[in-house]
């Protein structure tokens, strides 16, 4: 390392005079210090260090590439805990090398454009380049409130530069205007600029994407509404605009009522990859915290308390110190009882106490249900109806007191046209919708839920054309064990219900299934969806159908 060059940068930043006396950075749990100072450890132990490597500075990623973000990362982490007199790496002179190497690395990277690169997908990426630049200009700003001045010579020609690329640069998911707006708002504060202001209006004058249900476009409770709500409430701050605050609390206060009772969240709504995944609420940690305080709401503080070990890091309280817990308002009880309607999601969902039952529009997962530990991943189900049999409801409303989902199907063959017309292989396709079809087939399949006192009585009907197989798939949790079914002789994680019921147990709770039927036992439908990972019990039958299953949680 040129440690005559760090000292050099040091000594510029030394001389030039102060505006203010700097901040004392807020007092942190040790154990969280801790953590960080681990961090900064792996971080230090795995930066690539070979003279003349182009990302030098830089530390792989597990599959073993170089990221365009990861020295931005890595500047964050070091710097954080270059500022803290309470952790082991504060003016560490090797830990400000490093911070020098990956500053270096961070230009390096930079596209001729004034962006990154992220390898796995997008390359002389805008959006890339503002997740960069909104962790940057944190870093930046906890630099100079604490009086380390030093810090942002080293990144200023680059993160300037990337402003200028944010200006131009376009995006591609709806997340990343905000995102992009974020990032100006903090360029704004550190070198204000009205060419920042007028660009992060062009894109809130498209009107923030949320819908009457309280979900931004990608429905994603996992990633994206996060990636959403830290950008807008990043917005509101630096922009001192709190109407930006709007949505985070209509998405946040909508997201009491998508949590599962140990914190999981809905995710079969969701229209990117976190779709039926499992997570929690961390990455809305800083959208919670803003809210709790700001609004001094006991349930936004509740989960902002429960999200905040994944979700908040040394860097966020030294940016936001009056999020720390221990200003934040007392605890409030999370709604657990409850039939709440979300008509343009097209979700129902049900809670009472340890029972949590989500009900589906136009998705296969049409059903799930939770008693406690004991998840039912996924309730789905397929008829071999000329390769298009995957139910998805495609209403779903409310009769009496149950919920009714709905799907037709018809399906037939096509004549020759009349008078006859020439058909070459490259249109025959094309014509289907020309022709007129004959032996028309159809077929109603409905699906009724109604609530009972420990669980759902599930009751499918399908009729119209006789003798199709159709087969029920009961997904469940991994980790569980399940008694009082037949296992199946050719799936490794299948298991057939004949007759009677079958318990499901896991983590001590338990969920009875049934009644059980199945005169075949034909699982993968063909033209389904494959069969779900993991164990799945199966009932099956053949129509016309008309079949009750009872999901019950066993006190």
């Amino acid at each position: 390392m040129q440690r005559r060059k760090v000292l050099k940068t040091v000594a510029l930043a030394a001389a030039t005079p102060a505006l203010s006396l700097p901040a004392a950075p807020p007092r942190l749990p040790q154990a969280m210090i801790d953590a960080h100072d681990q961090a900064v450890d792996h971080l230090i132990a795995g930066q690539e260090l070979t003279p003349g490597h182009r990302h030098r500075g830089n530390v792989r990623s597990g599959d073993s590439l170089f990221w365009g973000a990861t020295p931005g990362g890595i500047l964050s982490t070091l710097s954080t805990a270059y500022v803290l007199p309470t952790s082991r790496h504060y003016r560490r002179p090797l830990v400000l090398e490093r911070i020098q190497l990956a500053a270096e690395c961070f230009a390096r990277l930079q596209t001729p454009d004034g962006n990154w690169n992220l390898p796995t997908t997008n390359y002389n990426s805008a959006p890339d380049t503002s997740f960069i630049l909104q962790g940057m200009g944190l870093t930046l700003l906890n630099a100079r409130q604490y009086g380390f001045p030093e810090l942002e010579p080293l990144v200023l020609a680059a993160v300037k530069k990337g402003g200028e690329a944010l200006l131009r640069g376009g995006v591609h998911t709806p997340n990343h205007r905000w995102v992009v707006c974020s990032a100006l708002a903090l360029l704004h504060e550190l070198y204000p600029d009205p060419r920042y202001l007028r660009r992060i209006e062009q894109w809130l004058a498209e009107s923030v994407d949320i819908d009457a249900d309280g979900q931004y476009t990608e429905r994603s409770s996992v990633s994206y509404n996060g990636i959403c709500n830290r950008a807008l409430t990043l917005c509101a701050h630096f922009l001192r605009r709190p109407a930006l605050l709007d949505p985070v609390r209509r998405n946040l206060q909508a997201m009491l009522y998508l949590l599962h009772p140990d914190g999981e969240v809905v995710t079969e709504i969701s229209r990117r990859q976190d779709l039926n995944q499992r997570g929690n609420l961390y990455n809305s940690w800083l959208g919670l915290a803003y809210l709790a305080a700001q609004d001094r709401d006991g349930r936004m503080a509740n989960l902002a308390r429960s999200v905040q070990a994944q979700g908040a890091g040394v860097a966020a309280f030294l940016s936001f110190p009056h999020l720390l817990d221990t200003a934040l308002p007392p605890s409030r009880p999370l709604p657990e009882d409850f039939e709440k309607v979300l008509p343009v999601t097209g979700l129902v969902r049900f809670r009472r106490g340890k029972l949590s039952v989500s009900i589906l529009r136009g998705r296969d997962h049409f059903f799930t249900f939770r008693y406690g530990n004991a998840v039912i991943n996924a309730v789905r189900f397929a008829s071999a109806f000329f390769g298009k049999g995957q139910f998805t409801g495609e209403t779903l409303e409310k009769q009496g007191d149950a919920w009714v989902l709905t799907q037709r199907l018809s399906a037939g063959y096509y004549q020759p046209f009349d008078p006859p017309r020439r058909v070459t292989t490259e249109t025959y396709d094309e014509t289907r919708s020309q022709r007129r079809q004959t032996e028309v087939c159809q077929l109603q399949s409905t699906v009724t839920l109604t609530e009972t006192p420990n669980g759902f009585r599930l009751r499918l009907r399908v009729s119209g054309t006789e003798e199709v197989p159709l087969t029920v798939e009961i997904n469940l949790r991994a980790g569980g064990s399940l008694s009082g079914a037949e296992k199946h002789p050719e799936f490794a994680e299948a298991w057939v219900l004949r007759e009677g019921y079958a318990t499901y147990t896991l983590g001590g709770d338990r969920i009875r299934i049934g009644p059980g039927t199945a005169p075949h036992t034909y699982l993968q439908v063909r033209g389904a969806r494959p069969l779900l990972a993991g164990p799945s019990l199966f009932l099956t039958g053949i129509t016309p159908v008309d079949q009750v299953i009872e999901f019950e949680g066993l006190r």
